[in-house]
Parts: structure tokens; sequence; C-alpha cells
């Protein structure tokens, strides 16, 4: 708790430099591109990553491709995925003129900066990532050596591109204590090449699933982001409840309802309990279109800045495009750094 309640204060002091000095900061976020994006991941780190874009932050965002297959044994329709994430980016506000979107395997550099990272941890270290533990524990299969070292490949995603914050929620603030590791281990064996980067812990509220869980893909609980406003309907509808016609918030006592009533708060920015009261007696029928409307609601300017992008395709493979190109050069920059100061330039 002493150590959290440190990073609580680490990050206010940060947050108030940021705001002063914004130009003086470079920030690194990113998605797993997995499948379609959904509420969990607006409220939870695009909304953030474009407010710090806006201040004046240089912002980098990852699809990272190749960490898709971390637990699972096939990537999929991975490309899709890329250019669906990089839709929503643009329609919740990435500016491609600010901003860089680019895919982890179109950058080779990054690759190679793992060799010299890997040295620098035990696999103890690796081993209590609590990250690691969780995924392994989730997948059900053998520990991979890719999921193993999935913390150093974030390390790299951060370090590459001289990222010195990173927002966070308390769950990956290991990930970011892996990224200062590596890069004080670095300098201290090689040179001064990296800045150690500050954990901002964002407030981004938790978004549950239709079902109380989790809101995630793989649960089959999620409001994506690319869903038609009939299709969320039908969604919410769907929806289990339970037997109690009067409509409260209670989470410990009624995980579903009170699920559907934060999403419906979030939307609308009221208190889910206020919610809870208004509809009163009217039943999980009123509950789950008062949940679809606040979602519509919410979502239908970023539906029809999405629906405006997805019409020119070209558009959308083009940003990815440049961004790759961008964050080449910048790895490549990073990487002459590294040999330079390793001795194997040749």
């Amino acid at each position: 708790m002493d150590t959290y309640l440190s990073s609580i204060g680490r990050s206010e002091a940060l947050a108030s430099d940021i705001a002063a000095d914004p130009s003086s900061y470079t920030t690194l976020t990113g998605e797993r591109p997995t499948g379609p994006l959904h509420l969990g991941h607006l409220f939870g780190t695009i909304r953030e990553r474009v407010r710090l874009q806006d201040l004046g932050v240089r912002t980098t965002v990852v699809l990272a491709d190749y960490q898709v297959i971390t637990d699972r044994d096939a990537i999929g329709q991975v490309r899709q995925h890329v250019y669906d994430a990089a839709l929503d980016n643009l329609a919740a506000g990435i500016d491609p003129e600010k901003s860089i979107i680019f895919t982890h395997s179109a950058v080779p550099a990054l690759n190679q900066l793992m060799l010299p990272f890997l040295s620098l941890v035990t696999e103890a270290e690796l081993h209590r990532n609590p990250t690691v533990k969780a995924e392994l524990a989730a997948s059900g299969r053998a520990l991979s050596g890719l999921l193993l070292t999935y913390p150093v490949h974030q390390a790299v995603d951060i370090l590459f591109c001289k990222a010195n914050v990173v927002p966070v929620g308390k769950d990956q603030l290991p990930h970011i204590e892996m990224a200062r590791t590596i890069a004080r281990r670095f300098n201290s064996r090689y040179g001064a090449v990296f800045e150690e980067p500050q954990a901002l812990l964002t407030s981004a509220p938790a978004v549950p699933g239709l079902d109380g869980r989790k809101m995630s893909k793989s649960f089959g609980n999620a409001i994506t982001l690319s869903m038609t406003p009939d299709e969320t309907v039908a969604m919410v509808r769907r929806t289990p409840t339970d037997s109690d016609r009067y409509i409260s918030y209670d989470p410990a006592a009624r995980p579903g309802v009170s699920a559907l009533l934060t999403i419906a708060g979030l939307c609308t920015g009221r208190d889910p309990g206020v919610i809870a009261v208004d509809i009163g007696g009217g039943g999980a029928g009123s509950l789950k279109d008062c949940v679809a409307e606040s979602v519509n609601s919410f979502l239908a300017e970023h539906r029809r800045r999405r629906a405006d992008l997805a019409a020119d395709p070209d558009y959308v493979r083009s940003v990815v495009r440049h961004g790759n190109e961008r964050a080449n050069e910048i790895a490549e920059q990073t990487l002459s750094e590294v040999r330079a100061a390793m001795g194997t330039v040749y």
C-alpha cells in the first residue's frame, strides 16, 4: 500500500509538470489488436491518449500485432483488427499530424533491441511479473518464451521512442517498473541512452461487461465501438439480469443489473444509483432501454466520424503506413545509439 501511495504522489506531481510543460514529454500507449475495440478501451486508454495529445505531449500509439500471439495459437484476422483499431483511434480524436500510429511487426529495430534488453533481466524477474502469471493461468497452456518475455517487449515499445510518461492503471505499474529497471541497468552498464519512464496513473473508470465481469472480447460481453445502434440495442436486450423487477444498484448482490447501470452512468455522466432510483419498478426492460439509449447517444459522434473515415480505407491504410515509417526512423536512431553505447558499430 505504501508503494502504491507513493506512486499516486509521484503521478500527481508528474501530471502537474505535464500541464505546465507538455512539450517536454513523450508518451507511448497502445492495444493488442485481437478484435474490435470496445467501450472499455475508449474509457480506459483512448480518451487519455487523446487528452495528452491535445495538451501537446508527443504521442505514440502501438498496435502490438506480434503480441497477439502471446496467449493464443494463431494471429487471426490481425490485419483487419489493426485497421479497425486505427479507425477507432482516429475517430476518437488521435491526429496523425501530431501523433504516430504504428504496428510492432513493421519496425524490425524493435526486435533487435530485445536482445540487449533481455540480457538485463533475470528469469526470476520475468516469472514474478503479475501479468505473465495472470495470462498464463488464464490460457491453460504451457508458458511460451514469448509470453515470458512479454514485459520486455513492452519495455522496448516504451523505450524505443524515449517515452518518459506512460499512462497506466494500478495493475500495469509492474510493466513500467520493468522498463525503468531496463533503462537504469542499460545506462549503468553501457552509458546514458534512456530516460527512466514515469507512470501517470489514470483515473479511468473500470468498465464492466454486460454480465458484470470485466468487459472483454473473449467473454462476449463487450459493446464494441464498431457496432451499429441496432446491434447495440440487440446486444443489451439479450443480456440476462435477474428475477427482481425493482431495479437497484448493488454490485455485490446484483452484478448483472449493476453492470448495466454502471455502463449507463459512464455514458451519461450520472450516478448509477440515481439511475436505478429513476427506473425503480420499471423492470429489466426499462433498464435495458435506458442502457441502449445511453450508449447509442454517447457513441453517436464517434460512430459518425468512424463511418466517414471507413468510407476512405486508403486514407486509414496510409495513416498506418506513414506511422510505420516514422516509427522506423525513431527506432533506427535509438538502435544506433544503443549500438554506439555497446561498442557494436563496425
